[in-house]
């Protein structure tokens, strides 16, 4: 049955070679992957390969000023043209706004908590920490709504996988740390959780604790079998944020957010554009039963830029 599945343009594998990243966390959320083919598919073999892209190699800062996103896949997504890797596995997040001609995203499996947390050197919630604290994260997004809910924070950059960025919080170097739940999660750290920060307080990245699995989009019988992975409501969810993204414009330098979910058989997503000072901050919501996230999404995107987002993203 496996082989009639896999019968794409290049027949299927004995085992399937995914390419990731090769920090822990990526290791991880592919592992995850591995994990749930065996269930799909028992008689495939997988091989997971670290590849090293240029975003490994540059502070998340840097890769913002200049090429973006696409720094820490490029290398990915060439080696899956090139049939030196069969699928890919990225966090969601990390996607640009398109894929390159010939890979499509093959699944997109059940995305977990999408929010951010706080990591406090002395267990304080965010309204609990001093004024002046210093607050770690490199992340515009979380910048600019951080100030907007605390404008006396002093918020410093911070770099390094988050193994790094923890011990870097225990050394004294910051009072409290800004990192995703759902990257916590994936590496058994979530008991260093201080606070689950309320989406109305920090919204989302796009894509926030999604995996996206890419593949070649000819290879058809590869594709039936990792579609065994999906889960329809959190690709919804993710189309939707990703055309909210692309009618923005936006880049990982701008300091945008969104997060979509299924409320009762109805697409509701809210979305936000700010100044990175957090003294512009513009945010919206839409319920919807539109079958089209990706016009939900552009919608939400339309009434932004109808109460003056263009003019805070032409100020970045």
């Amino acid at each position: 049955m496996q082989k009639e599945l896999a019968r794409g343009r290049r027949g299927l594998k004995s085992v399937i070679r995914i390419g990731t990243r090769g920090s822990s966390l990526a290791l991880a959320q592919t592992r995850e992957i591995v994990d749930s083919l065996k269930k799909v598919a028992p008689n495939i073999g997988c091989e997971i390969v670290p590849i090293k892209t240029s975003g490994d190699e540059t502070h998340e800062s840097d890769a913002a000023s200049t090429k973006g996103k696409s720094m820490f896949t490029k290398e990915i997504e060439d080696s899956l043209i090139g049939g030196e890797v069969d699928l890919a596995v990225h966090s969601m997040k990390d996607l640009t706004a398109d894929q390159p001609a010939g890979i499509v995203i093959a699944a997109v499996p059940e995305r977990v908590n999408p929010r951010d947390v706080l990591i406090s050197s002395e267990k304080r919630k965010l309204q609990q920490l001093p004024g002046h604290a210093r607050v770690g994260t490199s992340s515009p997004r979380r910048k600019a709504q951080l100030l907007s809910a605390r404008s006396d924070l002093e918020i410093v950059d911070i770099h390094g996988n988050i193994e790094t960025r923890l011990r870097k919080l225990e050394k004294g170097e910051y009072d409290a740390i800004i990192l995703a739940a759902a990257g916590l999660k994936r590496l058994g750290l979530e008991k260093a959780v201080t606070e689950f920060l309320s989406t109305e307080v920090m919204l989302p990245a796009i894509g926030q604790g999604a995996l996206a699995v890419e593949s070649r989009g000819d290879e058809e019988g590869l594709l039936q079998v990792i579609s065994k992975l999906e889960h329809e409501p959190s690709r919804r969810a993710i189309e939707a944020e990703r055309a909210f993204a692309r009618k923005l414009g936006a880049d990982c330098r701008t300091p945008i957010a969104a997060f979509a979910r299924i409320d009762h058989g109805k697409l509701a997503i809210d979305g936000l554009v700010a100044s990175v000072s957090g003294k512009m901050l513009l945010r919206s919501r839409i319920v919807s039963d539109n079958p089209s996230p990706g016009a939900v999404g552009e919608q939400l995107a339309e009434s932004l830029l109808k109460q003056g987002a263009q003019i805070v993203l032409e100020a970045m």
